[in-house]
């Protein structure tokens, strides 16, 4: 799994080695909860093959928040870096294999590193992306039509159509089952 990501990183060989041993490999079937919903978030996800969605639960409602797919991490962040209770639930929609990380050991390997201006300046740029992603969801909902936040998942996510089941890509939009079909036939429509 980590061999993909040597060259990316300006570590000698020891590090690397004792950094990547702090990971610990899991294979999971599909809805498995890898984090509960009130609990302290104490390990950072990196998923090897599969996908994970996070939500909430709203009155009885659980609303999607995010899909992730191979090669990207996931955690409750907020939950992660502050120990606070975690608002959302994190769960795997697929078999998935994943590797996780527990807190202390990331602690440590950030401070080790921060010395480091390439890997200080990459961790930055990930955690701006997730804000990047987060801001631009939440904008969406405010700017955007159903319709257009359809239009822009099929353009710009693909891999969540192809792959999530239609009950948590409704959820994700903000939308009923029933009206995410009308928006998929009235876009087949338009093709």
């Amino acid at each position: 799994m980590f061999n993909q990501f040597r060259n990316k990183f300006p570590l000698n060989d020891a590090k690397w080695i004792e950094y990547t041993n702090c990971f610990n490999h899991i294979e999971v079937p599909a809805k498995t909860v890898l984090l509960e919903e009130g609990e302290i978030s104490k390990k950072l996800f990196i998923i090897e093959k599969g996908c994970i969605r996070v939500w909430f639960n709203n009155n009885g409602k659980d609303l999607t928040t995010q899909f992730f797919f191979e090669n990207q991490s996931v955690a409750s962040i907020e939950s992660f870096m502050k120990k606070f209770p975690s608002q959302v639930v994190v769960e795997t929609i697929e078999p998935s294999i994943i590797w996780w990380i527990h807190k202390k050991d990331l602690d440590k390997i950030l401070e080790e590193i921060k010395e480091i201006p390439e890997l200080r300046n990459r961790l930055i740029n990930m955690l701006f992306q997730r804000t990047f992603d987060y801001m631009k969801y939440f904008v969406s909902f405010i700017k955007d039509s159903p319709a257009q936040r359809y239009l822009n998942l099929i353009e710009e996510r693909p891999q969540i159509i192809q792959r999530v089941p239609q009950h948590y890509i409704a959820s994700y939009l903000g939308v009923t089952t029933v009206h995410l079909s009308r928006l998929k036939s009235k876009w087949v429509h338009k093709k």
